[in-house]
Parts: C-alpha cells; structure tokens; sequence
C-alpha cells in the first residue's frame, strides 16, 4: 500500500469518545500512529457513564454459553485491577440462594435443562450455581482475586440486611470501576502519547477521497467548522453506530445495532458492610445492589428495548417500581420511592445478533471492516470489562490495512495516577494525609481514588485547605477545578460532578451553579493553567 501519510494527514479518525474510542486511540497513539479522536459531547457522555461500574467476567453469560466472552472478561479482570488501582479495586459478590431462583427461560441452560429435568421447571438447582462458579473460579485464571465459598447467612453481617428466608449463600469475586473515570484517564494518555482530543465536536460527513477519508466537523460551541485528513475511519459511536453508518459516512451496510436501556437507581446506605449482593428474581433476571460512594447504595439494572439514540435514556416510572419491588424480595426493611436519591440510565449498543430479548441480546463485541476505497471499521457492542482487548483487537484489523504496526503494548502499563501496587490503596491515603494534614480522611480517600499518585499534583505546595482557593462544596476546590479544565477535558459543571466525580450526589443545586460560573470565567486552558 502506497505511503499516503503527511504532515496533513492523520492515521486513524476516531469518532467517539466513549471507552471504546478512547481505548483505541490510546492503544493506537501508544504505537505511534497519528490518532484524532472527535466526541460530540463530553467524553464518557452516554454509555460509558451509565453502567453499573463493574469489572466482571458475567457470571450470568455462563448460561448462554458465552464461554469465549466470558474468559476473556476474567482474564483481563486482573490485568486491568494492576493498571488502575486507584478507580479499581476488587469486591466480594453474595448470592443468597433459593429453591425459587428461575432461569431467564430464553437462556441455552435453560431450555437445556427443560429437556433433561423437565421437573425442575425453570429453576436454579444449587449444584447448577456451584458448578457456575467453579468455571468462573477456573475459567481465567486467578492471583489476586479469592474464589468462590459458601456463606451461612444466619447471624452473620451478610445474612443481617436479608428477609430470613434467605439461609445460605454463595459468595465470589469481582471487580468495581469508576467507568466514566476510566474513560477519561484513557484519553489523557492518548493525549499524552500525541493523540489529538476534541471534545464538543460533531462529525458533520465523512467522505472517500481515494485512499483518504476527508472528515468535516464542527465545533458544537463555537459553529467553528473543520476539514480532516485520515488514512482510516473508526467508528466507536456507540448508540449512534448506526447512523454514522448510515447517514454520515454513508456505508452500504446490513450490519445493525440494538439499543438496550439499562436504568439504576442510588438509595441511601441500606447496609453496612463493604459487599455487594446479587439477587436473582422469579422473571430469571438478575441485578445487583452494591454499596456506592461510601453512603449510598447502587440498584440495577433493567434491560428495556430503546429505538432512538437521540431520544435521552431516562430511568421510567416503571423501571424504577421495578427495581424497588425486585429489591424488596430479599431486604428485609422495604425501600420505596422515598429512598431513591439519584437515578440514572444508559444505552448499551449491542450487535444485532437477533436474540428474541433484549436480556439475551450478546454482550461480546463484533468488528467489521469496510475497505472499498479508504477503509473504516465499525465497532458493535463491547464491555467495560474488555475494551483494552476490543482496542487490540482493532489494532489487529487496523494492522491489517495500514501495516507497520508495532506490536501491543497496553496490558499491565498503569494508567494516569495508577502507579502503585493493586493492595497499595490504604498506603497511598496514609501517605497524602501524612503530607497534608488538613485533608480529612473523607477528603483523602476521595483524591486518591480519582487521581491516585497525581493528587499531589493538585494539592501543590498547599499547607492549608484555603491554599487551595474557592471551597465550592463537598471537598472539591478550586485548585482540582482548574486541574479537571486543563488536564481530563472537563468544561462545564456537570463534566465535572457527575462524570469526573460523583459529587453530584453531595452538592446543592446553588454548588453546582457556583461552579459552571467559575468555570465559564476561566474557560480556556490557559486560564485554567494561571490558577
């Protein structure tokens, strides 16, 4: 292939800033390719916002026979838990066990079973789970995760919050992460790496030039609009896949997307130990509720069809009664609408693989590679859990119609701020409140999960808590504003309270104003640098 690269033309045109997007342009920028990455929005904006902040394999993907995601998912748990071990960190995962438990019936198991144990009509025998587990135990491989054991719920901290039907349980490992951070911290090390970040640009066309795809976008704030030179197309719109296919780069596809609504809600604290529960339902289904920025509790999530990626995922009504009433089966104090304080919801863009329901929809990501004339690659569905092997994997393909790549890189490379041990956390806390003694434990503990090593960098030569400028509101000051502006992309209040952080959760609706005026004062880099 003729060497078409120059000073005005890129290797790779990213549109979307989601994880996949931005996993890919670091992995890509990190080879030494030419990277430009175009998000309409804020980074993290739509799917990669709006999960239910897990690193898992899917225990439940078992059921459909999903091995090879599933695998992949374990293996890379703990790859990603040494990266990032300020947004990561492991978490124990209970199932109380009973005879009631249903299998969503649609699933391979399932109907299985219904075959060779017609008398078990749909239900989880406890042998079927514990054979689950040892595969999820085995299936990857483990060194710092424990396996699987069973828990007597009676008189144990577990079995304290759980209506007393619920005896026994089993209990397994899995992994948190902070998503919308995670994705932010990717595309600080593309930028690092020389990738080019636009955020607030759209992708107004993309058209075929030869061997060159000529990109015109335009800046959402200011109207600027923008030609661009590429070598090749990555199309990581998530929910909007489709329509870049369609109506912007104008591909003649049968490749389709289905959009899955994911809805969540955050309660107060409704327990007091540090372990998540899973609780099956009698539908099949499953969701989790999972202790959530130190005093709230994280319920979902749903599996609703959704038609339109433009029309903004809301948690319904009905979503919401759902959650509560599913949740209500096992605690044993109800929660109700009352005690929901935040709720959200996102748009999981599957590979239309023709499943009959949206819950047994793939989960496993799917690349294709459109190479008639400049070529793109269109990327469907993909998990939290394995972007970084989606990244390789398009590496792969890009490989395959650029040449020269150099080989992967990312596996075990930390990420911004992650560079310490995956059981160095508590250390890292004792240490900042050691070198800055007016931080609260509160205070430290939050620093050190966002920025790990690099909350030095935003407390500076502080001595004391006004050295850090305005205080708008639950810890968050003016010195880390200015860090968010200059350094992980942010540009207005909610970028920063629920993207950058949860502290959304804390701030009044006066905080949150307070700071969107601060940082339209100081909106460009090089105000936000004079701080």
């Amino acid at each position: 292939m003729t060497d078409l690269r120059d000073i005005s033309v890129t290797d790779l045109f990213i549109i979307g800033g989601g994880i996949n997007g931005c996993g890919i342009a670091r992995d890509a920028a990190g080879r030494g390719l030419t990277v430009t990455l175009a998000e309409m929005n804020d980074l993290a904006s739509a799917t990669s916002s709006a999960s239910t902040k897990l690193f898992h394999g899917g225990l439940r993907y078992l059921e459909y026979f999903e091995f090879r995601l599933v695998r992949e998912a374990l293996i890379e748990r703990e790859t990603l838990l040494r990266a990032m071990p300020h947004i990561s960190w492991p978490m124990r995962f209970i199932i109380p066990y009973h005879e009631d438990m249903r299998f969503e019936s649609e699933t391979p198991t399932s109907r299985l079973l219904s075959i060779v144990m017609p008398w078990m009509k749909g239900r989880r025998p406890r042998w079927l789970i514990r054979l689950g587990l040892f595969m999820y135990d085995n299936l990857g491989g483990r060194e710092i995760l424990p396996g699987a054991s069973s828990l007597q719920l009676r008189g144990s901290p577990e079995g304290a919050p759980l209506d007393d039907r619920f005896e026994k349980a089993f209990e397994y490992s899995d992994c948190w992460v902070e998503d919308s951070r995670l994705v932010v911290l990717n595309a600080r090390d593309a930028a690092a790496h020389g990738a080019q970040v636009m955020t607030r640009t759209k992708v107004l066309s993309a058209t075929r030039e030869g061997n060159i795809w000529r990109v015109e976008t335009k800046d959402t704030e200011t109207g600027e609009t923008r030609e661009h030179r590429a070598r090749m197309l990555v199309n990581a719109g998530g929910p909007w896949v489709g329509n870049l296919i369609q109506n912007t780069v104008r591909l003649n596809s049968t490749e389709g997307v289905r959009l899955v609504r994911g809805s969540h809600i955050v309660t107060r604290r409704l327990y007091d130990h540090d372990k998540c529960y899973f609780f099956q339902g009698t539908d099949g289904r499953i969701i989790f509720a999972i202790p959530y920025e130190t005093d709230f509790t994280l319920i979902g999530t749903t599996d609703a069809e959704h038609h339109d990626p433009d029309v903004r995922p809301e948690c319904t009504p009905e979503e919401r009664q759902y959650l509560l009433d599913f949740a209500n089966q096992y605690f044993k104090q109800d929660i109700g609408e009352d005690d929901i304080v935040w709720s959200y919801s996102g748009v999981r863009p599957l590979y239309d693989d023709g499943a009959s329901s949206a819950t047994a929809a793939t989960r496993d990501y799917t690349l294709k590679v459109d190479a008639n004339g400049a070529p793109v690659l269109n990327i469907f569905g993909g998990k939290i859990t394995t972007y970084r092997r989606l990244a390789e994997s398009a590496m792969d393909k890009i490989g395959a119609e650029l040449g020269g790549i150099k080989d992967n890189w990312t596996a075990g490379v930390p990420l911004p701020g992650g560079d310490f041990p995956v059981d160095g956390f508590e250390t890292q806390v004792s240490d900042l409140k050691n070198t800055y003694p007016f931080l609260s434990n509160f205070w430290a503990r939050r620093l050190v999960r966002a920025y790990g090593t690099e909350a030095r960098f935003i407390l500076g030569t502080a001595e004391t808590a006004s050295d850090l400028g305005q205080d708008f509101g639950a810890t968050l000051t003016e010195a880390e504003l200015a860090w968010l502006m200059k350094q992980e992309f942010a540009r207005t209040a909610q970028d920063v309270v629920w993207r950058r952080s949860k502290l959304g959760l804390r701030l009044s609706t006066e905080e949150i104003a307070a700071i969107d005026d601060w940082m339209v004062r100081h909106n460009s880099p090089a105000k936000a640098a004079a701080i």
